[in-house]
């Protein structure tokens, strides 16, 4: 499955019909099984329906940091995206990836 962001919006967890998504590096993970964390009010979501790659990469839940942009950041904060990218392939499936701005 292929989404714009601007489709990816739709899968935030506001319709408890459709399942929520959060993409890191333009791969889209499903993340319902953590709607306790990413549904409506839930800690991380912000990052809902959106590409997190920035924010988790920098530890930040700021909503101007939740963008696909990696433009800037150091060594040491991709290595904290890698490791947010091994948990969420291992506890959430992939579902697709987002294409296009």
């Amino acid at each position: 499955m292929e989404l714009t962001p601007q489709q990816l919006k739709n899968y935030d967890g506001s319709d408890s019909s459709k399942p929520i998504y959060v993409a890191i590096r333009g791969r889209i993970y499903d993340v319902t099984t953590g709607k306790s964390f990413y549904g409506p009010g839930g800690s991380y979501c912000v990052f809902s329906g959106k590409d997190a790659s920035r924010a988790l990469a920098k530890m930040s839940k700021d909503e101007s940091d939740v963008v696909p942009s990696l433009d800037g950041l150091t060594e040491k904060e991709i290595g904290v995206l890698d490791d947010w990218e091994r948990k969420f392939q291992a506890k959430y499936p992939i579902v697709g990836t987002v294409v296009g701005n």
